[in-house]
Formats: C-alpha cells, sequence, structure tokens
C-alpha cells in the first residue's frame, strides 16, 4: 500500500531515482531544505511498501513573497492569494497509477484551506504528457511565458505554461481567465 507522509531531510538523500527524469527540474539542497523549513504542508511525498520513494510534490501558498518549491503568494487584496506548485514528480516505475493526481489534490487541499483563490504550476510547453494530465485534473493555460526554461548545449530557450485551476473563493473564476499575449519572465510577479 502507498503511504502519503510528509517529506523529511533523509528523503533528499532517497529521491534520486525520481529526479533523474529529464523533464524534472533539479535544484540543490538548500532549496529543498529552504521550502521543508518554510512551507512542509506543501512538501509531500509517496512512499511504496518496500520503503522506496514512488514520487513526491512540492507547492507553496503565497502572499507576496517569492517563488520556490511550493508555497503560498501572490496578494489577497487583489484576489491573488494563491498555491503555487514549484514540483510535482514520479518516477518512472510509478507511473500512470494515479498518484500524480493524488498529490495535486492533497496540495489543492491545503491551498483551498489556506484560503487561496487559485493553484498554478509552470510546465514546459513540450511536455504535452503533463500538459494534458493538468488539464484532466481541471487546469487550464492562463499564459504562455517566453523562454522561461532555461536551455543547455546551445538549444534555445524554451517557453511555459501558466496553468491554474481556480479555487472554490474565487467564485467568478477571474484567476482563470486566459490573458491574450505571452509574457516574459520578467513580467511575472
Amino acid at each position: 500500500m502507498t503511504t502519503l507522509r510528509a517529506f523529511t531531510c533523509d528523503d533528499l538523500f532517497r529521491f534520486n531515482n525520481i529526479n533523474l527524469d529529464p523533464l524534472t527540474e533539479t535544484y540543490g539542497i538548500p532549496f529543498y531544505l529552504q521550502y521543508l523549513a518554510h512551507w512542509p504542508e506543501y512538501f509531500i511525498v509517496a512512499e511504496a511498501p518496500g520503503g522506496e520513494l514512488m514520487g513526491y510534490s512540492v507547492a507553496v501558498l503565497m502572499l507576496c513573497m517569492f517563488t520556490v518549491m511550493g508555497k503560498a503568494e501572490g496578494s489577497v487584496a487583489r484576489e491573488e492569494w494563491h498555491g503555487h506548485v514549484t514540483a510535482l514528480s514520479v518516477a518512472p516505475e510509478f507511473r500512470r497509477l494515479g498518484l500524480a493526481a493524488k498529490l495535486m489534490e492533497l496540495l489543492e487541499e491545503i491551498s483551498e484551506k489556506k484560503g487561496g483563490f487559485f493553484v498554478d504550476l509552470f510546465v514546459r510547453v513540450s511536455n504535452q504528457v503533463a500538459v494534458n494530465m493538468y488539464k484532466q485534473l481541471g487546469y487550464s493555460v492562463y499564459r504562455t511565458v517566453l523562454e522561461y526554461y532555461s536551455a543547455s548545449s546551445g538549444e534555445p530557450d524554451e517557453d511555459a505554461y501558466d496553468m491554474r485551476k481556480a479555487l472554490s473563493r474565487d467564485t467568478e473564476k477571474k484567476s482563470v481567465i486566459p490573458l491574450p499575449h505571452p509574457v516574459r519572465p520578467e513580467d511575472i510577479e
């Protein structure tokens, strides 16, 4: 039976199999520790019966802060208080089991409890498997962010979709009305 539990510092030494996916953004240990210290309720791991890590998610609820793994950010006055999914990854051998959907559901529940208007995330435009999964979970493309992901080995930078899902506090669904034009990373608040 799969166990969903809080991420611990020890997990940092056990989740390499999850982070080896080329579409998974990886960060340095200080980055993960920062999320773990500031937003522990948003840092969740799925563990298999044998103890191997199957996947993890990190999000945050933001109030005019910075974007990290998973957090809360935005302005309450402007109805931008929201949960932000910084990372969601499932090890290849545990995909297609519904783990990503379950982890997203937990992050959405936390954001609801904290009074968020919506949950957002960034995903590579080329990652159609993830884009389609998020659409199935009720997310829609709010805007395209040009050259959001840095390329390696001389390739051009890659665009991202900023995808959003309105929560119950956004009764008019204002937070998910798509922008008519793309933006640049420096234009993101």
